[in-house]
């Protein structure tokens, strides 16, 4: 067992002496005074029971013992300094690996944009970005796994272990085919598609609860025909005639070509509150402040109030 004594500072003050050469250069060094150089010296050979210098006039000649000390010690600093750095790199925290997670339909736009801007900021940041639903996106957050969340909010979310900076608001959408003869100037009544089929994504996502939330509304529980587990998945069935869907104008641009979207009476207020979310306890990483600087950046572009 080793004694006590026997710190890891008193090895640094140790191998500051070894380089300088003397008491008041290493002092300097080390922002300490030469009594306290000194000291730590003396008690180092205390803990070690065996000389390291001996005394000639003011000046302390290293020995063997120094010597040897001097090289295993530095390794030993090496080898705790790498510990630490690999520790902090598989937690996630100052290492130049950020992990984002993201709603799939936010890659059309929002996810690519704020990529962008981060590599700007930071060119040597390594992006890992992670699809998900808004229910896993969160669970991973919480337990470490991603670094920052892009997911859709309920009305009222509150939640003090996380910060939450909003990006923008979208509405959600009565989703045909391209080629439908609905009009689309007009808006729909939910509760005049009660006899059609539908298509849904699965449990977990931002656009399942807000779709059964306007069926409810509506008064009808949907002939859902099929669940699909990514929004790219449910355009397509959309767009070959297999169901109906409720889905956030943002994929609207991107798809029109084969899918339109229609506005629904009295569901204005069910929309979709996009936000960065990150653990209150990280946002001080700063990897994750680079990600909060270009969320408020985007959020000025959109109008949100960041």
């Amino acid at each position: 067992m080793l004694d006590e004594s026997l710190t890891l500072k008193k090895l640094e003050v140790f191998l500051a002496f070894m380089k300088a050469g003397t008491l008041a250069e290493a002092a300097e060094k080390l922002n300490m005074s030469t009594v306290s150089v000194h000291r730590a010296i003396h008690s180092l050979e205390d803990g070690l029971k065996c000389p390291l210098f001996r005394q000639e006039g003011r000046l302390l000649v290293p020995l063997p013992s120094a010597q040897v000390l001097e090289e295993r010690a530095e390794q030993v600093v090496l080898a705790l300094d790498e510990a630490v750095k690999a520790t902090r790199e598989t937690a996630g925290i100052f290492s130049n690996q950020f992990k984002l997670g993201a709603l799939y339909s936010l890659t059309l736009n929002t996810v690519p944009r704020l990529i962008a801007g981060l590599k700007l900021r930071k060119g040597d940041l390594n992006i890992e970005l992670t699809l998900d639903s808004n229910e896993l996106l969160f669970r991973k957050l919480r337990a470490l796994e991603l670094d920052a969340v892009l997911v859709s909010l309920e009305p009222g979310f509150r939640d003090d272990d996380c910060t939450v900076l909003p990006l923008f608001s979208d509405e959600v959408l009565l989703a045909v085919p391209a080629d439908s003869d609905l009009d689309s100037g007009q808006a729909q009544d939910l509760a005049d598609f009660r006899d059609q089929t539908f298509v849904t994504l699965t449990r977990g996502f931002a656009t399942y609860r807000d779709s059964f939330v306007a069926f409810e509304r509506a008064g009808f529980e949907p002939n859902v025909v099929m669940e699909v587990s990514d929004i790219f998945s449910l355009i397509s069935m959309v767009s070959a005639g297999v169901g109906f869907a409720l889905l956030p104008r943002r994929v609207e641009a991107v798809f029109e070509n084969k899918i339109r979207l229609l506005p629904l009476k009295g569901i204005e207020d069910i929309r979709q509150n996009i936000a960065m979310v990150c653990l209150a306890s990280r946002e001080r990483d700063p990897r994750i402040l680079n990600c909060i600087a270009e969320c408020r950046a985007y959020a000025r572009e959109h109008g949100a109030d960041a």
